[in-house]
């Protein structure tokens, strides 16, 4: 070892051994246990804290708390990894915060009997220590300690204050974060750090701006110490404020939200959820024009992208802001299904305590919450308690009672079932009738149609397309159960029936004017299901006893298209995987031909044709992006479906020209939609025509792949990215396999 040192006392120089000195540093290494176990490394610490040591030579206090901070690793580098236990990290910064808690101490006694000395040296010790990553280990240690001991010592508390304030601003951070991480509560953060955010301006940044806005990997407990230590004073309550509107702004930007990862949007949110319910009245009242612009601009701007929980962020949030500054008035409120992460959002609008004690209330407020609690009387099965009534009450009720009145026996009577139409043209006028009398009908009409049509196939493709048109405009009349299920599977039906021509009439429909955006997706669900269907053989009647059990995939669950694509590319993973078992008996799966292979052009071309010509109202490459990344997906699920068919290597190389000019969309949820393309192309292509046809695009894709893992903000994208990636090098490896 270069330096090491030995305890000294009051009065004679630091005694420093370097390996030139002849000894061997086994030894050095006993010395320096027992120097340890003996607990003189606090005894170290207190000299150096004495005055005129302070005032002596900085190069030897830097040469100290080097060799005090890594004496682990000295010790490691020297043994070569065989150093004694007490030596281990998790073992010497524990034992090396017990030394300054004694020194804090001794500094504690010291200043209650009027003796100057310094907290600096022990203030580096701790910024070192937490900067090389070890505040676990220290903090662990100090934060219970003087979290008792500043509960009502003012002079411990201004202690704590010192040793945070004389920390250098390079290792500022980590202490502020270690301390924020390891607090029990916001009160006692305020009691160990004072006004720190105040007083220091590093410290103000890693508060007010780094752990806020630029990082969100921190807890939800977290974000209410740090927050909560900014409302407990006065003197921090404005940066209270100005944490909320750099919140705010963040918030409400719209690149912000393209660009951001969901999970540092729902971060941002917890931490305005959490800022708000802090805020007092005067304070709103002070912002209220500027929270409302802001929730108005954050709003829009979320409920314009593509993923769902982003969108309910927004609504959640906005109903917050929304709440605050108007407490008497009209309030937004949304539709939107709760789920755990709306219900905690939530939540935090509401203050939590620092601590669970639940004061005592004086007798009669005591009987006062008790009166307003709700009593549930005991239950007797063969007598209740009927509540006291009123005389005038009870006359009142005798004037209004209805008892006279007999009502009618119900109890026989039936519904009477309207008698569904049996022909596809009786269907068709009553779906184009206009008169209310008929709304029974039309209700067992839709209710019938999807049986009809696979039931009469012939009778079905004289009508397809013109019943196609039908039900693509077709709206629900009355309350019908299940009405777009309903209508959903009709169409499904109509175009396994006749799939040519009315595939040629939904896809033309896709990219025509006058239609809703809800229209174009559900020609898409249609399209995507009716190709599973076809795609999909019938299950035959026998059963057999095979080894190998081939996965039965369902692509869409009910109406979603943009779901489900993970599963399918996980499931095609799988069935080429052996497994070696007893096996089971299971359902044979008939040997037809796949009814897709001859129409899978028509599914799929036209989609991909005129994505580029923007419409008066539809524009993909504008606002529409929600639908571009349905199209998108569904694209990638027609291209999985179409494996072992004629086409799949033009859609093939289709589907990659595709991809590669909307690479760099700033919606997630679209470009997460191309890499399932990447991987149903890999999946679906035979590798024989990919690297035939397409050599020059698939390193390009490759080289783009590894940008996306590395750089993509969202991690489903740097996930499905990784995945194209792996499948890739199992195509190389299943090439370099096969003999030339």
């Amino acid at each position: 070892m270069q330096i090491l040192f030995l305890p000294f006392k009051r009065g004679r120089s630091l005694q420093l051994f370097s390996s030139s000195s002849g000894l061997d540093p086994r030894e050095v290494v006993v010395v320096l246990e027992q120097f340890l176990q003996q607990g003189r490394l606090s005894a170290l610490l207190w000299e150096v804290c004495q005055p005129q040591v302070q005032a002596g030579c900085l190069e030897l206090q830097g040469t100290l708390l080097n060799k005090i901070v890594c004496l682990p690793e000295h010790v490691s580098n020297k043994l070569l990894g065989k150093n004694p236990p007490v030596f281990f990290p998790q073992n010497y910064f524990p034992l090396l915060g017990d030394a300054v808690l004694q020194v804090l101490e001794k500094i504690s006694d010291a200043l209650r009997g009027g003796l100057d000395c310094s907290i600096s040296f022990v203030s580096h010790v701790l910024g070192k220590v937490c900067v090389h990553g070890w505040q676990k280990e220290i903090l662990g240690v100090l934060v219970p300690r003087l979290t008792d001991l500043t509960k009502s010592d003012c002079i411990w508390q201004r202690i704590c204050w010192q040793l945070v304030e004389c920390v250098p601003d390079r290792w500022m951070e980590a202490v502020v974060l270690g301390f924020v991480q390891r607090a029990p509560g916001a009160d006692v953060l305020s009691r160990l750090l004072g006004n720190l955010v105040v007083k220091n301006k590093k410290a103000e940044f890693v508060v007010a701006q780094k752990m806020l806005l630029l990082q969100y990997g921190h807890t939800t407990a977290v974000l209410q110490n740090l927050l909560g230590y900014l409302a407990l004073d006065s003197g921090r309550r404005p940066l209270l404020l100005r944490v909320l509107q750099d919140l705010l702004e963040t918030w409400s930007s719209s690149s912000a939200v393209k660009h951001s990862p969901a999970e540092q949007q729902l971060y941002i949110s917890k931490a305005i959820l959490i800022c708000l319910s802090h805020l007092k009245e005067p304070e709103i009242a002070s912002c209220r024009q500027e929270l409302l612009t802001s929730m108005m601009e954050g709003v829009k701007c979320h409920l314009e992208s593509s993923l769902p929980q982003l969108r309910r962020l927004g609504m959640v949030v906005a109903e917050s802001i929304s709440l605050s500054i108007n407490t008497e008035g009209p309030v937004l409120k949304f539709e939107y299904e709760e789920d755990d992460e709306t219900r905690e959002l939530k939540s935090l609008l509401v203050q939590t305590p620092s601590f669970c004690v639940v004061p005592s209330l004086p007798d009669n407020e005591s009987e006062k919450a008790g009166a307003a609690l709700p009593l549930v009387p005991e239950r007797n099965e063969n007598s209740y308690t009927a509540a006291p009534v009123k005389a005038d009450e009870e006359s009142d009720a005798e004037l209004d009672s209805d008892d006279d009145l007999i009502p009618y026996d119900m109890s026989e009577d039936k519904e009477l079932k309207l008698k569904a139409p049996m022909y596809i043209r009786d269907c068709i006028e009553v779906l184009t009738g206009s008169r209310s009398e008929d709304v029974d009908k039309w209700e067992a009409t839709v209710k019938a149609l999807e049986s009809l049509v696979r039931r009469n196939p012939a009778a079905t493709r004289e009508v397809s397309v013109e019943l196609a048109k039908i039900l693509l405009h077709l709206e629900e009349k009355t309350c019908i159960e299940g009405f777009v299920e309903l209508r959903q599977r009709a169409q499904v039906a109509v175009l396994t029936t006749d799939p040519i021509p009315v595939a040629k009439y939904l896809t033309s429909q896709f990219y025509s004017l006058n239609y809703s955006l809800r229209q174009r997706m559900d020609i898409l669900d249609v399209l995507v299901l009716a190709a599973q269907e076809l795609s999909c053989p019938k299950f035959h009647g026998k059963t057999k006893h095979s080894g190998v059990q081939k996965p039965c995939i369902q692509l869409l669950p009910e109406s979603d298209s943009s779901k489900g694509w993970r599963r399918i590319v996980d499931e095609r993973i799988k069935s080429k995987t052996r497994r070696f078992d007893t096996g089971q008996s299971h359902v044979e799966l008939a040997s037809c031909p796949n009814e897709f292979n001859s129409v899978a052009g028509y599914f799929f071309f036209p989609l991909i044709q005129h994505f580029d010509r923007p419409l008066t109202t539809f524009d993909l490459l504008g606002e529409d992006h929600l639908v571009l990344g349905r199209l998108v997906h569904t694209l990638a699920v027609l291209m999985y479906l179409a494996v072992n068919t004629v086409a799949v290597t033009a859609m093939g190389k289709a589907l990659l020209e595709f991809v590669w000019a909307l690479r760099f969309h700033t919606d997630s949820y679209v470009r997460q939609g191309l890499l399932s393309c990447i991987s149903s192309l890999l999946l679906s292509v035979p590798t024989e025509r990919i690297l035939a046809d397409m050599t020059e695009e698939l390193l390009e894709t490759q080289s783009w792949l590894g940008d996306v893992m590395e750089k993509d903000p969202d991690g489903d994208c740097r996930r499905l990215a990784l995945q194209n990636l792996l499948l890739m090098e199992n195509l190389k490896k299943k090439l370099e396999a096969v003999p030339s």
